[in-house]
């Protein structure tokens, strides 16, 4: 267990849906707008629990991908961040605007971030920007517990593309009067997210590191995600970063040691980080080889966030503690 100088933030007090300012009927002609950029899995459990309140809009880069958010009720627009020309419906939108799509492949900038944000500089719209990046941007903290004051110190060009991300949207929040809020997420699992439960890399054989070498891992299910991006919609207070994380204390071996047990699968073997430079990729490299312990303090006192699942062993076995 995780000792007392880095213990996890009490559970937020729970919220009766008539108290909940979210989900409060509003006529049409008072519905809230949202603009969202990047709606795959997060942003589509958004949608469904925004439950038809507002009127979303989202844009994707994939024809093919508008049906199926019609069918969710959001209005798609077919537009590319890598090509700026496509975006220029997008400025005067939503008041609201939730940006979940990742940087490119390559380089350690982030342009279309750059891109987005200069379109919805076109007009003076936007109130509220929401941005989800990753707690990748702290690089390897050698197991330290801390909470968002830690400066970041990104190890590597994926980390530092969200770097770049997290420094535009708020130098370009300041000039516009806007509040943009940063959600630092770690891994993301669900049973029904694709490719989204760890038990997929029990079965591709995947390795863990032996305990005396194994780092500290940070979690968050999917659908806990999707309610922190809509109470940081709400709530989220200006220029200002989060950990969104559950209270799992756990390292990484450990982890996958839980997951291989909930799923009848045998245990991970354990290897040394020696052969793990061997015998993995340089991104599986990556992960293994950065270890933190995030405080989630924030997040629960300032976004009210009361988590679904609030450690892996609930979200793993699908069964939210009874309130």
């Amino acid at each position: 267990m995780r000792g007392a100088h880095c213990a996890r933030a009490p559970r937020a007090p729970s919220r009766s849906p008539a108290q909940h300012p979210t989900l409060r009927p509003l006529g049409p002609l008072r519905r809230e707008r949202l603009l969202i950029v990047g709606c795959g899995d997060v942003g589509q459990r958004l949608v469904k629990l925004l439950a038809g309140r507002w009127r979303v809009r989202a844009l994707t880069s994939q024809p093919g991908s508008a049906a199926p958010l019609r069918v969710l009720g959001v209005t798609p627009l077919v537009g590319d961040l890598d090509h700026p020309a496509t975006l220029h419906r997008l400025a005067a939108l939503s008041p609201r605007v939730l940006h979940l799509a990742p940087p490119p492949g390559h380089g350690s900038g982030d342009p279309r971030t750059a891109a987005l944000l200069r379109t919805l500089a076109r007009a003076s719209a936007v109130q509220r920007l929401v941005y989800g990046s990753t707690t990748g941007v702290y690089g390897n903290a050698q197991g330290a517990c801390f909470d968002e004051t830690r400066p970041v110190a990104p190890a590597t060009d994926r980390a530092r593309r969200r770097v770049d991300a997290e420094r535009r949207l708020r130098r370009w929040a300041l000039a516009h009067g806007a509040t943009a809020s940063i959600l630092r997420i770690p891994g993301i699992y669900a049973a029904d997210r694709p490719g989204g439960h760890p038990r997929e890399r029990l079965l591709r054989g995947a390795p863990a590191l032996v305990r005396e070498e194994d780092v500290h891992t940070n979690h968050i299910h999917a659908d806990d995600l999707a309610k922190a991006c809509l109470l940081a919609l709400l709530r989220g207070q200006a220029q200002r970063s989060y950990h969104v994380c559950d209270d799992t204390a756990m390292k990484m071996g450990d982890y996958f040691d839980l997951v291989a047990d909930l799923s009848g699968l045998p245990r991970p073997r354990r290897i040394t980080w020696e052969q793990a430079r061997q015998a993995l990729s340089p991104m599986q490299l990556s992960f293994m080889g950065e270890s933190r312990q995030l405080i989630n303090r924030r997040m629960k006192s300032e976004l009210h966030l009361t988590l679904r699942y609030p450690t892996v062993r609930e979200g793993l076995a699908g069964n939210p503690p009874a309130s």
